[in-house]
């Protein structure tokens, strides 16, 4: 797999977390971080695609995601 190299700053804070959960995994800080980053994009991938359907779903009466949960439950 081709890969390639980001650099970035991290305050103290964010440098202690990275760290501290590095030490309980056993994985590295590089590990660590990508999986946040990968969860992170996912997450926002998401909520895009549920902005773009919110219309159409409110249009059908679906308004909250409890009445989702209730027509396919």
């Amino acid at each position: 797999m081709k890969t390639s190299t980001l650099t970035i700053r991290l305050d103290k804070d964010l440098d202690e977390l990275l760290t501290k959960a590095s030490r309980r995994s056993g994985r590295n800080r590089s590990e660590i971080a990508r999986e946040a980053l990968r969860r992170q994009l996912r997450i926002s991938q998401f909520e895009a695609l549920r902005q773009r359907l919110m219309p159409f779903a409110e249009a059908r009466g679906y308004l909250t995601d409890e009445d989702v949960f209730a027509e396919v439950s």
